[in-house]
């Protein structure tokens, strides 16, 4: 007994279900598709919904994004004779037009493994001909040279070669021990010229402090003696006023004076006028005594 299942139409349709289905792909928007038939390209295929015939054709994936490929370390042997250990990174992008993906893979034979390897030849190339310490100052102008290079030599690969980036120039060991000797001792000298300059602002500080306190203290002196010198001549101008037509008075206080000179002890008679004029000198006027109490001492 024949059923659904079992009969010629069903049979047939699953087949062409299961064929229709085999050939279905659905391509990303980061990949493109080259659809080849029989061994031979057929048509380009673009993102989205895809059917290809089932076992005649084959469909290959491209990825359009960009992808970043290291050039793997190697020695150098730069212009003077060292051995530089240098590293690189490629970043670059198949370019998402028909004819450029088909060159991706019509005109060149893995185009990653093409890319390192021409990396590390340019390499060679630039860094031989510079000297270690060029070629660690020059990194930027290494990689412009090394980024048109690949990108002209890339140029029929359908690729775009977005920028290339050095990773390490890396000296020999005792090179790059002898190197941090020297940068060391530069930077220890700069530390002393400095601590130099530090102690030498503040000695002059402090001797100009010094220069200041000393002006002021002769500043100070000088007041001082202009000050004594005025006292004397106020001094000198009243003895002269007062001794003028005094000359008897003047002559007194001169004897007095030698005789104190000797610790002499004299007797002056309070209403004598030396005393008087003693007292007017010194500002002290003499005692005035009661008449009763000179009396009885009479």
């Amino acid at each position: 007994m024949q059923t659904f299942f079992t009969s010629p139409i069903f049979i047939i349709s699953a087949v062409l279900f299961l064929f229709f289905i085999k050939g279905i792909h659905i391509i990303r928007p980061t990949h493109r598709g080259l659809v080849e038939r029989l061994g031979k390209y057929h048509h380009f295929a673009s993102p989205g919904f895809n059917w290809i015939i089932p076992y005649a054709d084959q469909i290959v994936m491209i990825n359009i994004t960009e992808q970043m490929v290291n050039a793997e370390p190697q020695e150098i042997i730069t212009n003077d004779n060292l051995n530089a250990r240098v590293d690189a990174q490629v970043y670059f992008k198949v370019k998402d037009d028909e004819d450029s993906i088909k060159n991706s893979q019509y005109k060149v034979n893995n185009y990653e493994y093409q890319i390192v390897n021409l990396a590390r030849t340019t390499l060679r190339n630039i860094i031989g001909t510079l000297t270690l310490k060029s070629a660690n100052s020059e990194r930027g102008k290494i990689n412009e040279e090394l980024h048109k290079t690949l990108r002209v030599e890339t140029n029929t690969w359908g690729l775009e070669i977005v920028r290339t980036e050095l990773k390490e120039i890396d000296p020999p060991k005792d090179v790059q021990e002898t190197m941090n000797k020297v940068v060391k001792a530069e930077n220890e000298k700069i530390a002393a010229i400095d601590f130099a300059t530090a102690v030498e602002t503040v000695a002059d500080g402090e001797r100009r402090a010094q220069i200041k306190k000393a002006e002021g203290l002769k500043q100070s002196k000088i007041l001082s003696a202009q000050g004594e010198s005025e006292a004397i001549r106020m001094v000198n101008e009243a003895a002269e006023k007062y001794f003028v037509g005094n000359a008897q008075v003047l002559r007194k206080l001169q004897a007095l004076e030698t005789s104190l000179e000797n610790n002499t002890k004299i007797v002056v008679p309070g209403n004598a006028e030396l005393i008087n004029v003693i007292g007017e000198m010194a500002g002290v006027l003499p005692i005035k005594r009661e008449p009763s109490l000179q009396k009885n001492r009479d």
